[in-house]
């Protein structure tokens, strides 16, 4: 028994858009399935299976592409949860020293680039820029 091309297209693009439900690929295996839909009604008119193929694999490249360009990046948070922190070592002015924030020794610089920060001083943390914390000194907030 021999499956019809058609059937074998829609049958691996329902099971690929059926895997996007349960195991998220970041609509790669959705876009597959979708081409593998489309290439199932092209089957039913051109008969050669290594043109399926090399169709099925152009089209979902072209699609993971422009779902690349069309779906927005995911954004990384930067929110804060904690705000102070503790230096560990001088901060010098526009250089980086390390603090201890939320029980982890962290690189951090001081918002302000002309200003130092002892070792073992109580500052916030404003805000992050890679693995860096941007702190200001607690005697440097107004209450």
């Amino acid at each position: 028994m021999s499956l019809n091309p058609s059937l074998l297209w829609l049958l691996a693009g329902s099971m690929l858009c059926l895997v996007e439900l349960f195991v998220p690929t970041a609509f790669v295996a959705f876009t597959m399935g979708i081409s593998a839909l489309v290439v199932a009604l092209v089957a039913l008119i051109i008969p050669l299976f290594p043109v399926q193929v090399v169709l099925w694999l152009a089209l979902s490249t072209a699609l993971v592409v422009a779902s690349r360009r069309i779906l927005p990046a995911a954004k990384v948070a930067k929110r804060l949860d904690a705000v102070e922190a503790r230096t560990l070592t001088e901060i010098p002015p526009g250089e980086t020293g390390r603090i201890l924030y939320e029980g982890n020794s962290w690189q951090a610089r001081c918002d302000d680039e002309t200003a130092a920060i002892a070792p073992n001083q109580n500052v916030y943390v404003v805000r992050r820029q890679g693995n860096t914390l941007i702190v200001v000194p607690q005697n440097l907030v107004p209450y």
